[in-house]
């Protein structure tokens, strides 16, 4: 099949690490071929371009800034992906037949380019659902259902309901996430919906004693104490003034060390912390080489996964996945609404506490460095193998699209 595959994500290339880069090559090694439109922002001062590799076909498309920006611009942005993204199809993809439409959230607003190929090759079409927006946005204050805020509430709204109509199948990323959408869009047959998750290829990316400590060392990280490592995006959605006060609830538990490596919208926040804090057993890294990223989150001991309280939507961040390849156990603190917890828990892989809880993190910390309730051994790789690969995720996708 000739599949097109729509993302804000940015693909170079599918040989690359990542939740779609792993999915794309599981279809390609199935014999399919790829057309990946893959946009990249204004501020990267480039020209639209085409990369063409075995199996795979990109263009790099052109559009504005929506991303480490204003919410003003990023929803003028938004909204002009639309007829650019249309457009850049038409002209480089236009003796292409597409079979099949693959595209992820966010954003919600490929859906003129989803319609278009679809009436044009009467293509089948599957929605990777990893975002739920507008909802998230109202959830966060960014957005809101009332006033001028409203207006564009309303508008995304609608487009988030055209999305869903054009989608044959929806995937989404766990049983809370169809639970949600189904409840707040009562039209969409429950048949269209079903679990997909976020996945990747399954590697064991643990790491020995000996890189451990030579990785350790490099980076000035004690080899005595327990660190309790977050690695990933630091934006409003983790609820870093929460993350700050856990880390600062735990400044006297001196077997403990938290180490945090990432950067986004709110690093601000956590530099001010690193700065004022006399706090010994914390330190806050912004860029190392990936290479050094990835050894140096193995050579931890427990994952830390944060977001923010106030979500209504059961969200369900893919950085899980990076540490159970890494083999780590997972200390989650999320709202209500997500079941990433109950996945962690049931699953003998680690430990769970809302995001408004403190003490109960601090209780937590307490408890893992007592050695007490310590997960099951490589359960989290074993679950990462049975119901995370990227090579369920393509076999859920092709079993729902030959139903069709």
């Amino acid at each position: 099949m000739n599949i097109l595959f729509l993302t804000l994500a940015d693909i170079r290339t599918i040989n690359m690490p990542g939740i779609y880069t792993d999915l794309l090559r599981e279809f390609a090694k199935n014999g399919h071929h790829m057309y990946v439109v893959s946009p990249f922002e204004r501020r990267l001062k480039q020209q639209t371009h085409v990369i063409r590799e075995d199996n795979s076909t990109i263009l790099k498309i052109k559009i504005g800034n929506t991303q480490k920006t204003n919410i003003i611009e990023k929803g003028i942005s938004t909204i002009l992906i639309e007829p650019i993204i249309v457009d850049g199809v038409k002209k480089f993809f236009a003796d292409i037949h597409f079979d099949l439409v693959i595209y992820s959230t966010p954003p919600i607003s490929f859906v003129s380019a989803i319609e278009y190929v679809k009436k044009r090759d009467n293509a089948r079409t599957y929605l990777l659902l990893k975002d739920i927006f507008p909802q998230n946005a109202v959830d966060l204050g960014m957005l809101s259902k009332k006033g001028l805020k409203g207006l564009l509430y309303r508008y995304f709204r609608n487009l988030e309901k055209r999305l869903y109509r054009v989608s044959d199948r929806i995937g989404c990323m766990s049983e809370a996430n169809v639970k949600f959408v189904l409840e707040n869009n009562p039209e969409i047959d429950a048949t269209r919906v079903e679990v997909c998750p976020n996945s990747i290829e399954a590697k064991d990316k643990s790491v020995d004693a000996e890189v451990r400590r030579i990785i350790r060392n490099k980076y000035g990280i004690s080899n005595d104490k327990k660190v309790f490592v977050y690695g990933g995006n630091l934006g409003k959605p983790q609820g870093i003034r929460f993350l700050i006060e856990c880390i600062n609830k735990c400044k006297e538990i001196h077997d403990s060390f938290f180490l945090v490596v990432g950067n986004g919208t709110e690093y601000g926040l956590l530099e001010n912390y690193a700065r004022s804090s006399t706090q010994n057993n914390f330190m806050l890294m912004k860029r190392i080489p990936q290479e050094d990223y990835n050894t140096l989150i193995a050579a931890c001991d427990v994952g830390l996964i944060f977001l923010d309280h106030r979500f209504t939507i059961p969200n369900f961040p893919s950085r899980l996945l990076g540490y159970m390849q890494a083999k780590l156990p997972v200390l989650a603190c999320t709202d209500a609404n997500s079941d990433v917890g109950k996945v962690i828990t049931e699953g003998r892989f680690g430990w769970w506490c809302e995001s408004n809880d403190a003490e109960g993190f601090s209780r937590l910390i307490h408890q893992i460095l007592s050695g007490t309730s310590w997960p099951d051994t490589d359960n989290e790789y074993r679950i990462l193998q049975e119901r995370y690969s990227s090579k369920r995720s393509y076999q859920i996708i092709m079993n729902s699209i030959k139903q069709l």
